[in-house]
């Protein structure tokens, strides 16, 4: 097991199960044992509601305490190096969740740190998400092995490729729904080598009718982030076959699964009348966000 959780590539779908295993159980209420006495320092470069109340209550609720730090009080990487910043909070805490733009922060902070760094969000993976995604897909199907996967919309991105790894770990079949250009496309040398730790199997389809016939899952994310709100005219139209609407899920099975990581721009990426169906998990799995985080920080945190 890797000390970080950086990205789900560096663990085993044994390691994932545990954890999951373990949320279960803490959801259930069947748990004993917490982190009294642990401190998380959170690091925001990014704003969040999810990411911040989630893992406040996780560590509270476990009995352990949470330190929110965002950039503006910090300065991270301004007064002092990135590296010593980490150095310093490695000494007062027990584990560091950093949530930024770029995914070569968190590695340069795991070079350093004695302590588990974890990964809220970057520009690469949203691992915390997909954790929450298995486990309310699992909650409602029952497992995940060989359902049919579809992450539509920009799959060059974070979700997308959190999404691949995490579920095709667990013996599902992704399919990666996107325009037919570069820059919503899969990296294609990082698709080639996660197919070669991963039991499911990995299409890309750019037809968005056929990428979702038969589908047990769909899921879909914010075309546009808030550093690309110039692009919004011209982004809009490049993946405006690909929303998720209730003419495209006819194609699905008809009791798939809606995911979504929130927030949704609503009659962009999805609309309303599938996001507020009777299909839509995605406040299930918004709450699982607290479930998977609680089972995760024991994971790294917890006696052996």
């Amino acid at each position: 097991m890797s000390k970080n959780f950086l990205t789900l590539m560096d663990y085993t779908e044994k390691d994932i199960r545990k954890i999951l295993d373990t949320a279960k159980e803490i959801k259930s209420g069947d748990f004993e044992g917490g982190l009294k006495g642990k401190t998380l320092a959170m690091l925001f470069e990014k704003t969040s509601t999810r990411t911040r109340v989630s893992f406040e209550v996780a560590m509270h609720q476990l009995g352990g305490h949470a330190i929110f730090l965002d950039s503006r009080a910090t300065k991270l990487a301004e007064k002092e190096t990135l590296k010593d910043t980490i150095r310093v909070l490695e000494r007062y805490c027990d584990a560091i969740m950093a949530r930024v733009y770029k995914h070569s922060d968190l590695e340069e902070m795991a070079e350093v740190s004695k302590v588990p760094i974890i990964n809220g969000l970057s520009d690469l993976y949203h691992p915390c998400q997909t954790l929450a995604d298995l486990l309310t897909v699992i909650e409602k199907r029952g497992g995940v092995e060989d359902l049919k996967v579809v992450f539509i919309g920009d799959c060059a991105f974070n979700m997308a490729r959190s999404t691949m790894i995490g579920f095709s770990k667990l013996w599902a079949n992704v399919f990666l729904v996107c325009p037919d250009k570069a820059k919503y496309m899969p990296d294609p040398e990082f698709v080639e080598n996660v197919r070669k730790y991963v039991k499911g199997n990995i299409r890309i389809e750019n037809d968005p009718v056929k990428g979702v016939k038969d589908a047990d899952v769909v899921i879909t994310d914010k075309w546009v982030s808030p550093g690309e709100k110039d692009n919004l005219e011209k982004r809009m139209k490049d993946l405006k076959r690909y929303q998720v609407n209730s003419e495209l899920v006819k194609h699905a099975k008809q009791d798939f699964v809606f995911l979504h990581c929130l927030p949704a721009s609503r009659s962009h990426e999805v609309t309303d009348d599938v996001i507020d169906s009777k299909n839509s998990m995605v406040f299930d799995a918004a709450e699982n966000r607290l479930h998977t985080e609680k089972a995760l920080l024991l994971y790294l945190l917890g006696e052996e």
